[in-house]
């Protein structure tokens, strides 16, 4: 239910721009030339991941950028927000890769499960892991737009073994973590949402990537609220070993997230800083396994790092990500300004 005066860090104004519409979902084909002249880019980098065999069964973890409810709105450019909708609107790049993404993934790995990392839930002190069993349950942690946003469906259920496996790899690491029911609210980040559930960083992207519904449990996992990267990156390492066990790691935020600055969403309005910032996470993505992690972690001294990120809950999911495939390289998946997608442990 939506509920009046609520607050979403990722869209953090009443948004009076959204049509009165019915939600059309976006496709492949219905982004626009700037998607296509971009496609060949990610869907060669995902054909040149490598598949599951005897030989090699780690799959990848990933950094994906999960976009803001923006995605499933009929929303065209224009007013204050054009810059954000040109990046996260239902017919813009992001929203095409993410219809592509999904599928590829399940078709190339076949995942047992998927574990899933969110810049919309961070807590302190104690890692929680959703146990919702034969119902995901939804939680619409924003504010502002038109009802259909809140009548969003996206069907999938958990699985309490891998929860619990989950909690048990972090708990070896010397990381205290435990499961959170569906009985019980994980309003627990400081935002004022209250109630269990997938966030919308999670089921948004999740319904341009796998429709619907799926059948591939899904389990989410709170980011550490310190937002520090070693802190985040040792949280994922502690999870690498259930990439052997056919369980796909997916971490979400964005790689430019600021509404100080409407003008850093798209690149042809950022100054130059915010685009220089945005390069280098392509470098240092690019960088060779033995420099990656501090290449990765000396970004947040990178000029325009502040500029683009004021808090940086949107991009520490980037150092769970890695952390996760640390044994391994990395790969620019799709180098998209301010919604760039990366694998790790490849």
């Amino acid at each position: 239910m939506h509920k009046a005066g609520l607050v979403c860090r990722a869209l953090t104004f009443s948004n009076p721009f959204l049509l009165k519409t019915p939600i059309h979902m976006s496709s492949a084909k219905d982004a626009p030339n700037s998607a296509s002249s971009i496609r060949g880019e990610w869907t060669s980098a995902l054909d040149d991941l490598p598949p599951i065999t005897e030989g090699q069964r780690r799959i990848p973890a990933f950094f994906f950028a999960h976009g803001s409810p923006l995605l499933l709105s009929n929303k065209k450019s224009g007013g204050p927000f054009s810059a954000v909708m040109e990046l996260q609107g239902p017919r813009s790049p992001l929203a095409a890769f993410l219809t592509d993404f999904g599928p590829h993934l399940l078709r190339k790995y076949e995942p047992k499960a998927i574990v899933v990392f969110s810049a919309h839930w961070e807590t302190n002190g104690e890692t929680l892991v959703t146990d919702y069993g034969n119902d995901n349950p939804l939680l619409y942690d924003y504010y502002g737009f038109e009802k259909e946003l809140y009548q969003v469906s996206f069907k999938s259920h958990g699985d309490s073994a891998t929860s619990k496996r989950v909690v048990d790899l972090l708990r070896k690491a010397g990381i205290s973590a435990r499961t959170t029911p569906k009985e019980e609210a994980r309003g627990r980040d400081g935002r004022g949402f209250m109630g269990p559930g997938l966030d919308h960083g999670v089921f948004v992207p999740f319904k341009l990537m796998f429709g619907d519904a799926t059948n591939v449990p899904i389990v989410q996992v709170s980011i550490d609220g310190s937002l520090s990267p070693e802190t985040n990156w040792a949280l994922g390492k502690a999870l690498d070993e259930l990439r052997s066990q056919g369980v796909l790691i997916l971490s979400g935020g964005l790689t430019i997230h600021t509404f100080q600055d409407m003008s850093a969403w798209a690149e042809k309005t950022a100054n130059a800083r915010v685009r220089g910032f945005h390069s280098a996470i392509i470098d240092a993505v690019r960088s060779s396994p033995g420099s990656l992690k501090s290449s990765l972690c000396s970004l947040n001294k990178v000029p325009g790092f502040r500029e683009a990120h004021p808090r940086e809950e949107h991009f520490v999911p980037i150092y769970v990500a890695a952390g996760a495939g640390e044994e391994g390289s990395a790969r620019v998946i799709n180098s998209q300004y301010g919604a760039a997608t990366f694998a790790f442990g490849v």
